[in-house]
């Protein structure tokens, strides 16, 4: 990991090596903790962070569905995180905030534990580089009436972690999930769309994948381009037999799919290509976006 100079936490920027947490914090023994990863981009008018108001407003969500209060307003988490990218002088990063029950009480209630607040920004490339080799996971999706998939908490992130060993262990880039009922999910850290007969589809909300921002993007993307978009029910059988398959999210951008299951695919395809140089058009502020944030 390529450390920078400083992280804001609980208030105020701190150095990078001092941004501690207690070893009996109650998010670090029960996974109580939600997180946004966000990206800034070098544009040609300067470093700006891509749908910034839009993550915030997810992690403020996600903090709700959990029972969690965050601190702060959604404007002084913002400023804060300008404040952050700023004093690390980055051209292009990631953000990732995290809200966590800190210490003051080991029981599962955490009624007396305090909420935590950070941002840290690094320099980090797309986490899964341009083409992916895709396994089905032996491992299940977390289900909606277990723990709340729509909420980008920390716990259930054990999910991902399990399902993504398992991938690089067979010799695979990532993994994707089924539900409980057999129905495709979600990767173990982006969303998947695949292309047939021209028209993009992606899981729905109910088979337990996040509500992704890119995921949301490509989609608003492909109606500028004059792309059919669908969100329903997929099998594996609808993966494997795709004109094209596809990833997007924020540490991993849009990628192709280049196998699943060791069934081939000739990758990127031309909607694939498409969405991929409009994404990074629109990240880097080459077409007009209300979705960049300048960084002061």
């Amino acid at each position: 990991m390529r450390e920078s100079e400083y992280i804001w936490m609980d208030g105020g920027l701190v150095p990078w090596a001092e941004a501690r947490v207690h070893v009996l914090s109650h998010g670090l023994h029960y996974g109580t903790g939600v997180l946004e990863g966000t990206r800034v981009y070098e544009t040609a008018d300067g470093p700006a962070v891509f749908r910034l108001d839009d993550h915030l407003d997810r992690l403020y969500r996600s903090a709700r569905i959990i029972g969690m209060k965050i601190p702060y307003s959604p404007a002084e988490l913002r400023a804060a995180t300008l404040e952050t990218v700023a004093a690390n002088g980055h051209r292009a990063c990631y953000i990732r905030h995290l809200a966590h029950w800190g210490y003051g009480e080991l029981g599962i209630a955490a009624r007396g534990c305090p909420t935590s607040v950070s941002i840290a920004t690094w320099e980090w490339e797309p986490m899964l580089g341009s083409g992916v080799r895709l396994m089905t996971s032996s491992w299940k999706r977390n289900d909606p009436n277990v723990v709340p998939t729509t909420a980008k908490a920390t716990g259930p992130y054990l999910n991902s972690v399990l399902a993504k060993a398992e991938a690089l262990d067979a010799g695979y880039d990532e993994a994707v999930l089924l539900n409980a009922q057999g129905y495709v999910s979600e990767c173990t850290g982006a969303n998947l769309f695949m292309v047939s007969g021209g028209v993009l589809t992606t899981p729905p909300h109910s088979a337990g994948a996040l509500e992704g921002i890119t995921q949301d993007t490509v989609e608003r993307l492909a109606a500028d381009l004059g792309i059919p978009t669908a969100r329903r029910d997929l099998h594996r059988h609808d993966l494997y037999t795709a004109d094209e398959v596809l990833l997007c999210g924020t540490a991993a951008g849009v990628v192709p799919v280049t196998s699943i299951d060791t069934r081939p695919f000739d990758a990127p395809g031309p909607l694939t290509t498409k969405l991929t140089d409009a994404y990074t058009a629109t990240t880097t502020g080459h077409l007009p976006t209300t979705w960049l944030t300048p960084i002061p």
